[in-house]
């Protein structure tokens, strides 16, 4: 129970990174690094995501174009994450979330 508890939260913080990352990827002036500066932060340091956790479509994220879909994915095995020494039954299991948003238009 402690597993499966364990990774029901960690697949929710990597929920509300991955959107929040693309709410921010659709801005008109964002970068790379400031959609990976919000995944990091909304996470708050709960689990070691870093940047090359983090996917960007298109990459770099500058080169969309308005109206065009933005994806923004996090993952992590769960054995990086894992409240056991050695996790029994989700040890090499990926988890993953993705968000896609359209980038905003300039009227």
């Amino acid at each position: 129970m402690i597993e499966y508890g364990r990774m029901v939260m960690v697949q929710q913080l990597l929920t509300n990174a991955s959107r929040e990352g693309a709410r921010v990827a659709i801005l008109q002036s964002s970068e790379n690094s400031d959609v990976e500066a919000a995944v990091i932060d909304k996470i708050g340091g709960i689990i070691p995501v870093t940047t090359s956790d983090i996917a960007i479509t298109p990459n770099p994220v500058s080169s969309a174009v308005s109206g065009q879909t933005i994806s923004v994915e996090v993952s992590i095995n769960f054995s990086q994450v894992s409240w056991l020494p050695s996790p029994l039954f989700l040890g090499a299991t990926q988890l993953s979330a993705s968000t896609s948003m359209r980038k905003e238009l300039v009227d």
